[in-house]
C-alpha cells in the first residue's frame, strides 16, 4: 500500500488550513528499483529502454473508502526494449518527467523488466493510502 509523499501532504494541509491553494493535477504513475521513500531522495526510475510514466484520468481511479483509494482501471507502461532493472516500488508525479513526487509504495513482489516485457497494474491493484 503506499504513502503520500511529504510534497503532497504539506500542499494538502496548505490548501485544507486556508494557507494555499491547490489544483489537483494530472497523476503520473512511475516505477522504481528502490524505495523513493517520502521525501523522493531514493527514488530509482529507469531510464531508456522506452521507460515512461503513464498518465491517468480521474475515471482511473476509484473514490477513496477508509483513507484508501485504488486503480479503476488497468495501468499499463510501455513494452521496454531493454532492461528497466528489478522494479520494487511505484510512484505518483504530477509530471511527465521530473516536477513532484505525490506518492509512493511498494510493490508486493519485486519483477523484473526486460526486453519485450510489459509492466502493467490490474485494475485494483494499485493500493494509495494516507499515512
Amino acid at each position: 500500500m503506499g504513502s503520500f509523499a511529504d510534497y503532497w501532504e504539506n500542499e494538502i494541509l496548505d490548501h485544507i488550513f486556508g494557507k494555499g491553494s491547490y489544483t489537483p493535477p494530472t497523476i503520473y504513475v512511475g516505477l522504481s528499483t528502490a524505495d523513493p521513500t517520502d521525501d523522493g531522495s531514493g527514488l530509482a526510475e529507469p531510464t531508456g529502454n522506452a521507460y515512461a510514466r503513464v498518465s491517468t484520468l480521474a475515471a482511473d481511479w476509484n473514490v477513496a473508502s477508509g483513507g484508501a483509494l485504488d486503480n479503476a482501471n488497468d495501468i499499463t507502461f510501455p513494452e521496454a526494449t531493454g532492461s528497466w532493472g528489478t522494479i520494487t516500488h511505484f510512484a505518483l508525479f504530477d509530471a511527465a518527467t521530473g516536477d513532484n513526487m505525490l506518492a509512493h509504495g511498494a510493490l508486493s513482489a519485486s519483477k523484473a523488466i526486460g526486453s519485450g516485457d510489459v509492466a502493467k497494474f490490474a485494475a485494483g491493484d494499485l493500493d494509495v493510502s494516507l499515512d
